[in-house]
């Protein structure tokens, strides 16, 4: 029996409806994320939504989307569960950063509301058990997003319905790597037979989603490499551009 075959019959706490459909529909399979950068031509709902519903026919078995703006025309545009989120500045938490903002992003249609997991002191003052819980009393499934197992570790302390690397070579706990950081989540996995471990951050293809699924993640996140036009292009660009003496 491999890894994930591991995490997916071990018995797990009971988890709120949210994320209970969002498992269901991503067991082993592809997340998409459907961001733009502010400024970027495709920064706009209807794009989002354009692009979501790309996804979903390409295969993808869920969306994660950041704003309540991009999140509700998401929502509105496909049938599969929207993993959502609210990015508030650029420095330290800045992922849906306090209960305003998953509260908003919830109510704006995500199944699951993804969130810094990290330790580090949030803008509101609450500490990650005290969000978690105000969030499972709203009704509200919360993804904690991690740099390392101690803060997978916590977080699932902290009542997280999931987990997901996002946060890996982003904190200064954390190692800076060109891929994803599949240790980290063979690390968790190990650690937490059972708890659903969602593998997050440049994965840039198709043979390291899957690398992934293989060290125990419960289903992939791929954003850049899927809906990015304007990074994608740039790198064409660079390759052919011509080179100094």
């Amino acid at each position: 029996m491999d890894q994930r075959e591991k995490t997916r019959t071990t018995p797990g706490p009971e988890r709120l409806p949210g994320a209970e459909l969002f498992l269901r529909a991503v067991d082993g399979g592809l997340v998409v994320s459907c961001q733009a950068r502010p400024g970027e031509p495709l920064d706009e709902p209807h794009f989002m939504a354009a692009m979501a519903r790309t996804a979903v026919l390409g295969g993808a078995r869920a969306i994660r989307a950041e704003g309540v703006e991009d999140v509700a025309a998401i929502r509105a545009a496909v049938d599969v569960p929207v993993l959502g989120l609210w990015k508030d500045g650029e420095d330290g938490v800045y992922i849906t950063p306090t209960l305003r903002h998953a509260l908003a992003v919830a109510e704006a249609g995500a199944d699951v509301v993804a969130l810094d997991g990290t330790a580090r002191p949030r803008p509101d003052g609450r500490t990650l058990t005290a969000m978690v819980a105000a969030l499972h009393t709203a009704g509200v499934a919360v993804m904690a997003d991690v740099s390392t197992v101690a803060e997978g570790s916590a977080a699932i302390e902290a009542g997280a319905d999931l987990v997901s690397t996002t946060l890996s070579g982003y904190t200064v706990a954390s190692p800076r790597l060109d891929g994803p950081d599949l240790r980290l989540v063979a690390d968790l996995a190990t650690a937490h037979p059972g708890f659903p471990v969602i593998a997050e951050g440049r994965y840039h293809t198709p043979g390291q989603a899957a690398l992934a699924l293989q060290a125990g993640a419960r289903a992939v996140v791929v954003g850049g490499a899927i809906t990015r036009p304007l990074d994608l292009t740039a790198r064409f660009a660079a390759a052919l551009a011509p080179k100094d003496d």
